[in-house]
């Protein structure tokens, strides 16, 4: 059975109201489960398990320490280019959005790499607009050549593609693959994304079962939270989690959680999530998968990152430009979201070692082996 096959069987309305109806019993059951299924999952997101956030945080602190030890995977995002040929309602570099597009050119990704190198950084997610003309597989061939020699890890945050165009990708140093379904509610989807080749909700929605027919290292899942109920949203994306890990055990896999940010001209959160509802859900993610990796990013604030250290996180970014050429050519070109924590690599690094943890600059493997 395919995941659209499974996706199709499970309705977003009776999903949510099911999430809705959970109690303490099955939050109390939940939390005492020796292995947890996807219906303690609902449970541990529901609303009933608000008053149980901190024995929900001291297990997710004791499973996590289990997997992946004090450390905290550091990586930056390398902005390539801005143009796309979509409209969405939430982006920066929609493609109604009328500002000055950039594509780097090789010499460019070399400065922007030097400046990466400097702060430290062994792993870099490369990120794109979504403009299948001038941003497309013979480019990141390119690209990928050219920055291989410099990281222990890349991974790739771009439109999704063909699985032989991945096949083609793979043996030029293309480690992990993040491709987020922004929501898995198909009609509002549709909304959000008007125009442009990410309007097909069915091709994105495949794009890791192509990933795992490719053979790809790792795949990066998550929703765009504040596009519609996050509850019911991270259930979808766990339910696909969990068919991708028994479909393609090979592969490895994490999560985010990006929360919906300002851009230019931008979209109001249809649902907002507080910092406490975005503690269980990382929690209740933790809980309901020890292996999976869960990554924040510096759309969040100083504050947060600093106490969400310990509480499963294993990946965190710093020092985010989220424009093409932010961090050497070209620093005041349009963000494509505006971010939170402006600290340096430095100061996050430092951060993270005066909890007792490890700043981790490589990929797990590489790291640890």
């Amino acid at each position: 059975m395919s995941f659209t096959e499974i996706f199709k069987s499970c309705s977003w309305d009776e999903t949510s109201k099911s999430i809705y109806a959970k109690t303490a019993m099955d939050v109390e059951q939940a939390l005492t489960a020796s292995k947890r299924s996807l219906e303690d999952f609902k449970a541990l997101i529901s609303p009933a398990a608000a008053p149980y956030l901190e024995q929900m945080a001291r297990i997710s602190q004791q499973l996590t320490l289990k997997r992946f030890g004090k450390v905290i995977q550091m990586y930056v995002p390398l902005y390539l280019s801005n143009e796309c040929n979509n409209i969405c309602t939430y982006c920066g570099f929609s493609y109604d959005n009328k500002v000055k597009r950039k594509t780097l050119s090789p010499m460019e990704i070399m400065q922007e790499v030097a400046v990466i190198k400097d702060m430290g950084f062994n792993h870099v997610l490369l990120v794109t607009g979504e403009a299948n003309q001038s941003v497309h597989t013979d480019y990141f061939k390119k690209v990928l050549d050219l920055i291989k020699p410099h990281f222990a890890h890349i991974s790739m945050e771009v439109q999704p593609l063909d699985l032989e165009d991945y096949k083609e990708l793979t043996p030029y140093g293309l480690n992990t693959v993040l491709v987020y379904q922004e929501t898995y509610h198909e009609e509002d989807y549709k909304k959000h994304h008007p125009k442009g080749k990410k309007s097909n909700f069915q091709y994105r929605l495949d794009t890791p079962d192509r990933l795992g027919k490719a053979g790809i290292h790792k795949m990066g899942l998550g929703v765009l939270i504040g596009l519609e109920d996050w509850r019911t949203d991270s259930f979808f994306t766990a339910m696909h989690l969990s068919y991708l890990e028994k479909q393609y055990w090979q592969s490895k896999y994490s999560i985010s959680f990006p929360r919906l940010r300002p851009f230019s001209g931008g979209l109001e959160p249809k649902v907002a999530m507080n910092d406490r509802e975005l503690v269980q859900l990382i929690c209740a993610y933790r809980l309901f998968n020890e292996e999976v990796e869960l990554s924040i990013s510096t759309r969040e604030s100083d504050i947060f990152r600093n106490n969400i250290i310990k509480m499963g996180i294993t990946a965190m970014s710093a020092a985010s430009k989220t424009n093409p050429g932010g961090y050497a050519v070209e620093p005041q070109s349009l963000e494509q979201f505006e971010i939170s924590d402006e600290r340096s690599a430095l100061e996050i690094a430092a951060m993270i070692s005066n909890q007792g943890y490890e700043p981790v600059w490589k990929d797990w493997d590489s790291s640890l082996a």
